[in-house]
């Protein structure tokens, strides 16, 4: 595994690979900023929640209760849709398109203890409520054929699975079809790769694991030298290489000795080719 980028981020999250640039953008939700690879591409007068590729260039991201979209060159921000009767005390979290180019992204509690988020869909600039009663909106990802949805609600210790109407984009039929042990740390950003299996980043739990979704089954547990492992997702020239996130907020001196180099961008090289991004049509 190779340190790319030794930012020491506060809340390092949401990796983005554009295939097209060979960029890797992600976010620093407290610093309220979005990178692109080691450089600061956009700072926000807000917290960024998260950020996905928009067709016709440049980005879309949530600010704290807010979509925008940005251009290539980060110069022009435009508002797309603002929540409504959203707590005051949320802020998005992570978010992802799906293959039809909705964005889809969910909310949390600041405090971590109400479960008052929910996950939306936002599909051009209409916004359609999803899912409540979410403590901590996390991971998504979909299936190879697209008729599931994944998804990560992190004190749970689940991912969830939904039928997922690619026409519509409804969702329904919950069911658990991985239960994560708290041992492993707190299940937060997720992706999927080409084999049809889970990459799901374990928070305080210093490693990446990936699950088969059909059977529950773990079957691979990847260390990574960062306490907070935050997300997690596939680029990379020929779509193999694994880049994660990892975050310092909340960890004391000690634990910032133990791992020194949380905060960080990591790569590794992996055996499987990841389920590509899909980008945003509004």
């Amino acid at each position: 595994m190779e340190l790319l980028y030794d930012i020491k981020a506060t809340l390092g999250e949401g990796p983005v690979w554009d295939a097209r640039t060979g960029t890797l953008f992600w976010i620093d939700i407290l610093n309220k900023r979005i990178y692109a690879n080691g450089d600061v591409f956009l700072e926000s007068d807000e917290t960024i929640g998260c950020i996905s590729l928009r067709k016709g260039g440049g980005l879309i991201f949530t600010k704290r209760f807010s979509f925008w979209t940005c251009e290539s060159d980060s110069s022009q921000l435009t508002l797309l849709s603002t929540l409504e009767n959203e707590p005051s005390n949320n802020r998005f979290n992570d978010g992802k398109c799906d293959p039809r180019g909705r964005f889809l992204a969910g909310t949390m509690d600041m405090g971590e203890t109400d479960p008052n988020g929910s996950l939306y869909s936002l599909d051009g600039k209409s916004v359609t409520k999803l899912l409540g009663n979410v403590n901590i909106s996390n991971g998504l990802t979909w299936s190879l054929d697209y008729k599931t949805l994944y998804y990560i609600d992190t004190p749970t210790h689940e991912v969830k699975a939904f039928d997922y109407d690619l026409e519509t984009g409804a969702i329904a039929n919950m069911r658990v079809v991985v239960q994560l042990s708290d041992s492993l740390g707190h299940p937060d950003g997720m992706t999927s790769d080409m084999q049809g299996n889970l990459w799901i980043a374990m928070w305080g739990g210093a490693q990446v694991t990936k699950w088969n979704p059909n059977t529950g089954q773990l079957l691979e547990q990847i260390p990574v030298p960062a306490k907070n492992v935050s997300s997690c997702v596939f680029g990379g020239k020929s779509g193999n290489e694994l880049f994660i996130t990892s975050a310092r907020v909340g960890l004391d001196e000690d634990t910032l000795k133990q791992y020194p180099l949380t905060g960080g961008v990591f790569r590794l090289e992996t055996n499987v080719e990841g389920m590509p991004m899909f980008e945003f049509t509004g």
